[in-house]
């Protein structure tokens, strides 16, 4: 569907009005009689005559009534919306949850004898995707470290088909040079996929810098209340028609209640984000000077790894970063989470509560090392936090007492 708000808006702008045409906020005569879209639920969608049931046949396009698996008015402004803040992309596929939008975008490109190669940093899910399902149909991974672009030229060949980027990772935050990369794929025809959930397209351009495909998980930042369960995938015209057959093809469908409350969270995404980085910044900050701290892996921290990439290519953060303590045990860094009380302990991330939960990438390594390279082997027990809205003050209390525990442990 073609996007109908200019690109030069500011993307706080965008925000706001996308996915709310008259069509689907308003009647014939009508147009935005509501600010937001209604919620349709509608399996069967009715057709006035066989003449009109005849023409639905003819088009296959956001917009366009057909049966209900093709989505209605909710389904199609939030993707609709979703384009609109993906400067370059021509359509957004939404799937039932991150790792479904993953999995539909892998499934769509690959074939049985190809080569995938995946960042060793992924996430952990995407991971076993590849290493069951993928291997299984007889498609073959690659990893490589993230941070070692000679490793990924050597990883490809003429059976590489796709290389996938996660920047920053979403446990260790390594940042990639996601430009450089991609456009050594793209020059052997690589397609270039990007999970671009930690920055979101108001962080990190994907497109704009060399992405062919960028997935997120709506259930973080866009969803940002954590009660929904969404994937999505933006992508250029070519691939979206990909990612659009293979979709309709395997009855891929979402709800509109869940698409309603990604279209709500969406219009506050901005203010959120700029809440949950501003005051991630200030705690990175203040762990940083902790003895007990050996390492803060934020990458808008200046001097953390990755941050001279960050500021260079992107205009935005988020409330995730990881620490590593200095040293220490497992069971010093398990009491330290117990002893957070305004940190829940739960998977996710993105939402308005904070969370911490452990950080143990060692097991899920293939082609680069933990602890990365640089760090003492020792420092090997740290924790993943997500910054919530809480005031920065009450927080930064909170950890204090997480790391007097550490240490009294």
């Amino acid at each position: 569907m073609a996007k109908n708000i200019p690109d030069n808006l500011d993307p706080a702008t965008r925000l706001v009005l996308g996915g709310r045409k008259g069509d689907w906020t308003g009647t014939p005569g009508h147009p935005h009689a509501v600010v937001n879209p209604a919620v349709w639920r509608a399996s069967t969608h009715l057709y006035p005559d066989i003449a009109a049931l005849h023409e639905g046949h003819k088009t296959n396009a956001d917009g366009r009534f057909y049966y209900g698996r093709r989505g209605a008015p909710t389904q199609w402004a939030l993707a609709d919306a979703l384009t609109e803040l993906e400067v370059g992309a021509a359509g957004t596929m939404l799937y039932p949850s991150g790792l479904a939008a993953v999995a539909g975008v892998l499934l769509a490109l690959l074939r049985p004898g190809d080569v995938l190669l995946l960042t060793d940093n992924a996430y952990e899910p995407t991971r076993t995707l590849a290493r069951t399902v993928l291997k299984d149909m007889g498609i073959e991974t690659r990893w490589f470290d993230p941070l070692d672009p000679a490793g990924l030229d050597a990883a490809m060949d003429d059976r590489a088909k796709v290389l996938f980027l996660e920047s920053p990772g979403s446990l260790t935050m390594e940042v990639q040079d996601v430009p450089a990369m991609a456009a050594a794929a793209k020059a052997r025809g690589l397609t270039v996929v990007l999970d671009n959930t930690w920055a979101s397209a108001l962080g990190f351009a994907g497109l704009q810098h060399g992405a062919d495909i960028t997935v997120m998980s709506l259930s973080k930042h866009v969803g940002g209340h954590s009660d929904l369960m969404l994937g999505s995938a933006s992508a250029g015209p070519d691939q979206y028609a990909k990612l659009r057959r293979h979709a309709q093809i395997l009855g891929t469908y979402v709800s509109p209640d869940d698409c309603a409350l990604a279209l709500r969270g969406l219009r506050t995404m901005g203010m959120r984000l700029a809440q949950c980085t501003a005051t991630a910044l200030a705690l990175a900050q203040w762990l940083e000077g902790q003895g007990s701290i050996a390492r803060v892996l934020c990458p808008m921290l200046p001097g953390s790894p990755g941050h001279d990439l960050w500021a260079r290519d992107f205009t935005g953060g988020c409330g995730l970063f990881s620490l590593v303590f200095r040293g220490g045990s497992a069971a010093q860094r398990d009491a330290f989470i117990d002893a957070l009380s305004l940190f829940g302990i739960g998977y996710s991330w993105g939402g308005f509560e904070s969370l911490a939960t452990p950080l143990d990438p060692a097991s899920i390594r293939t082609a680069s090392a933990w602890p990365l390279t640089g760090m003492d082997p020792a420092d090997k027990f740290g924790v993943r936090l997500s910054i919530g809205l809480e005031a920065s003050a009450d927080l930064q209390a909170d950890l204090a007492r997480g790391l007097s525990a550490w240490a009294q442990s």
